[in-house]
C-alpha cells in the first residue's frame, strides 16, 4: 500500500494554457457524482470549450491521472483537485496539492483554500484528507492553509 502523504516521482505536471474542456476532463471531473465539485457547471461545457481558471494536468506515460485548478480570490488561491478513481490512494492527490502550493507560493499568495461542497458524496473524507495536510476550517466554512511560514518554522 502506498503512503498517502507521499507523492510518486514518475508524474508530469503540465500547465494547460489556455484550458479547454476535453474528453479527459469529462472522464475525471464530469463523470464525478453530482455535488462532488462546487464547479459542477464545468461538465456543462461542450468538447473544446474554453474553461475558466488556471489548469494543470498530471500524466504518467501519456495517461491523464488528475487535474489541478486554481483561481484567485482577494489574493488567495482557491484550488480544486480531481484524481481519476483508478489512481486514488496512490499519492497522486498529494502530488497535485504540492504542485498547486508551489504555483500559488510562486505568485505570492498567502493562502490556499478549498470549499468542500456539502453535497460532496465524501465530504467528511475530503475534509479529513485536507486537514491531515494542514488545512484548517475557517469561519466561512472553507478549508484554508497558510503559505506564509510561521515565526519559528
Amino acid at each position: 500500500m502506498h503512503d498517502e502523504t507521499s507523492a510518486p516521482d514518475d508524474l508530469t505536471w503540465i500547465r494547460e494554457s489556455p484550458a479547454y474542456w476535453d474528453k479527459a476532463k469529462a472522464q475525471i471531473i464530469g463523470a464525478s457524482p453530482p455535488g462532488t465539485f462546487g464547479m459542477d457547471r464545468l461538465s456543462k461545457f461542450g468538447e473544446g470549450a474554453l474553461i475558466p481558471g488556471d489548469w494543470w494536468r498530471v500524466e504518467r506515460d501519456g495517461d491523464v491521472l488528475a487535474y489541478g485548478w486554481m483561481d484567485t480570490t482577494w489574493g488567495d488561491a482557491e484550488i480544486l483537485l480531481a484524481v481519476s478513481p483508478a489512481h486514488r490512494n496512490q499519492g497522486v492527490g498529494t502530488y497535485v496539492l504540492r504542485r498547486l502550493e508551489d504555483e500559488a507560493r510562486g505568485r505570492g499568495f498567502n493562502y490556499l483554500y478549498n470549499v468542500v461542497s456539502p453535497l460532496h458524496p465524501n465530504a467528511d473524507g475530503v475534509t479529513s484528507w485536507l486537514e491531515k495536510r494542514r488545512f484548517e476550517i475557517s469561519d466561512d466554512g472553507s478549508l484554508r492553509r497558510s503559505l506564509v511560514p510561521r515565526r519559528g518554522d
